[in-house]
């Protein structure tokens, strides 16, 4: 007896010593690899710990606003509104998918990520003064799960999270995965006693009690929104913090056409613009203004992952169920002329999911890639095993005749004749036309050479331009048969690759062009189980963006080779650039320089 409870005693000593290996308390996180910063820095590499408070930055944006609730699933959002609240972990612009502590200060977890126990900051605060605790945390979440969008309740199918104590909040998910639990880390916090009883789905008409750094103080719907610092803020001095959030009063003023927006800024009416024309960068930020120096003209090259411009097909049309039709298509696309004669050559043509990465597909399918692209060898275009992905290449003289006989030959193959100029499908007779739809006031230069392409080949494409509220509308009922669209820059395949590609996913407007593809399934679902194993994902994302890529889901349009930045000389920046973004929140007013503009302009 005295053996058998020694025995037993032994083994609940082993078993919790092993518990206490497999649980760690940690500061910082990071989905491939370590966090850049140390637990105990002091602030970030990229901003000035010393920079001044105050003045005002004075900013545009295209289009309009109607509510102050970034989560209303109608209506158009004002700017910013998603930085009203602070959450659990915050990331740093000088790396990519790390996260340090903001409300938290820490969380406890074992390995695989089955949970974790975060411990919040005593001294965290809404802007009424209320303390942010656990139940907010909580409460957060289960408002996301029953009343966000269905894709999160989708994603997040089966995670708890609970309130242990005041400051003690647990995440518990369905199954372990490191980067679902870090993806729970940045979840805006909300304050239960103003969201209780209001709709999340809902817009406002008036800004929401918040936590952030800054809060809305002034505003006419649709025109401009006023953001002022919180003299009292919190979080200030945290180290995430420091350096940051600089200026008083930041303000958006909205323009609904990009070229008035222009002439306002060299007239003086905001501070800082981000030219995404490359004709108006190269002609028309010339006179007076720039020769005396009151206004700065800077161009940075860009090195990390990109963001990159496509034009979705709705896949739900079956004018584009076709893949050959697809294809033809991207070969109207003269994109080399397009740079040459509307762009200046600024822009690099498209050519991954991944563009700026390793795990974009540049070469021919390894052995590993092989491997997992084997069993699908029947389902897949037969290029994809013996060629790199290029878009179509033209001579940039703006007429592609070899181009146009590439896609009259696909288009019969898909059953489509030209009869009297006109593309009309062998069986039912219907000729091939569509609808391009477009934001308004956009640098949409390209449409009318590209409808005129897609008429040589007997194709008729309607323009249409609306509004951003339109354009929102109905892109979440999908109500469109094509349109532009900007995909996010990936640095790594993550579990994020769902709610844009997946087919549980068909009704995100994330995956704008309705993919519904069980090859595409199974190979996200293999990078979700993979997270944090970059030996695994990398035959993996280039795997997918081989899928991806070679069956045109999308048309590769470009993204930009550099940024392009433009400013009334009165402010100061850090000497080092962030790397993964503009990196404005860590400027500050200068009043030296602002001393040698006009009066009017300081």
């Amino acid at each position: 007896m005295v053996v058998r409870i020694y025995w037993f005693m032994l083994a609940l000593m082993i078993s919790a010593s092993g518990s206490a290996r497999e649980t760690n308390v940690s500061h910082a996180f990071a989905i491939l690899g370590a966090p850049k910063y140390a637990s105990g820095f002091t602030h970030f590499d990229y901003v000035n710990p010393q920079a001044p408070k105050g003045g005002q930055m004075t900013l545009s944006v295209i289009g309009t606003f109607d509510n102050f609730n970034r989560y209303a699933l109608r209506g158009n959002p004002a700017e910013r509104t998603g930085q009203i609240y602070d959450s659990l972990f915050t990331t740093s612009d000088d790396e990519s998918g790390s996260y340090y502590p903001l409300i938290a200060t820490s969380a406890r977890h074992p390995d695989n990520f089955a949970w974790a126990e975060i411990a919040l900051n005593p001294q965290a605060r809404f802007h009424d003064g209320s303390p942010i605790t656990s139940r907010d945390v909580a409460f957060t979440f289960h408002k996301f799960m029953t009343e966000g969008v269905p894709q999160f309740r989708l994603y997040y199918k089966g995670v708890t999270v609970s309130a242990l104590g005041p400051h003690t909040v647990r995440i518990t998910l369905a199954q372990p995965n490191k980067e679902t639990m870090l993806s729970l880390l940045t979840l805006p916090v909300m304050p239960e006693k103003y969201w209780r009883h209001r709709s999340l789905g809902a817009p406002l008409a008036h800004p929401p009690l918040g936590s952030g750094p800054y809060r809305i103080t002034d505003w006419r719907m649709g025109q401009y929104v006023v953001w002022q610092r919180v003299a009292d803020y919190w979080g200030a001095s945290l180290p995430v913090n420091r350096g940051r959030w600089n200026f008083d009063t930041l303000r958006y003023d909205y323009y609904l056409d990009d070229n008035v927006a222009f002439e306002t800024f060299k007239a003086g009416a905001f501070d800082i613009r981000r030219e995404n024309n490359p004709k108006n960068w190269a002609t028309r930020y010339t006179g007076r203004h720039f020769e005396r120096g009151y206004i700065v003209k800077a161009e940075q090259q860009n090195s990390a992952a990109q963001g990159t411009r496509w034009l979705a097909f709705n896949l739900q049309r079956p004018l584009f169920s076709d893949r050959r039709v697809r294809e033809a298509i991207a070969l109207a696309f003269d994109f080399e002329w397009m740079n040459k004669a509307l762009f200046y050559s600024a822009y690099r043509r498209a050519n991954s999911y991944f563009q700026n990465t390793e795990y974009a597909a540049r070469a021919l399918p390894d052995a590993g890639e092989q491997t997992l692209l084997a069993p699908f060898k029947n389902q897949l275009p037969a290029e994809l095993f013996h060629r790199v992905f290029q878009p179509p290449h033209t001579s940039a003289d703006g007429f592609p005749r070899d181009k146009q006989l590439a896609a009259l030959k696909l288009l019969r193959n898909a059953g489509w004749t030209v009869k009297n100029k006109r593309l009309i499908n062998g069986q039912s007779g219907k000729p091939f036309e569509f609808e391009l739809l477009l934001p308004a006031g956009g640098n949409n230069a390209w449409a009318l050479p590209f409808q005129h392409s897609l008429a040589r080949v007997g194709i008729r494409v309607t323009l249409r331009q609306v509004d951003n509220s339109q354009l929102t509308n109905r892109l979440r009922r999908r109500d469109f048969d094509m349109m532009p669209a900007l995909y996010p820059a990936m640095p790594w395949p993550g579990t994020d690759l769902q709610i844009s590609w997946a087919s549980a996913y068909l009704d995100s407007s994330w995956n704008t062009p309705g993919v519904q593809d069980p090859i595409v399934d199974k190979l996200i679902a293999q990078i979700a189980a993979h997270q944090g194993d970059k030996a695994r994902l990398l035959p993996l994302g280039r795997a997918l963006d081989r899928v991806l890529t070679w069956q045109y889901y999308m048309l590769p349009m470009w993204y930009q080779a550099s940024e392009r930045l433009s400013w009334w000389n009165k402010f100061a920046r850090p000497s080092r650039h962030p790397g993964y973004a503009l990196g404005l929140d860590t400027w500050w007013y200068d009043s030296a320089k602002a001393a040698a503009l006009p009066p009017q302009r300081r």
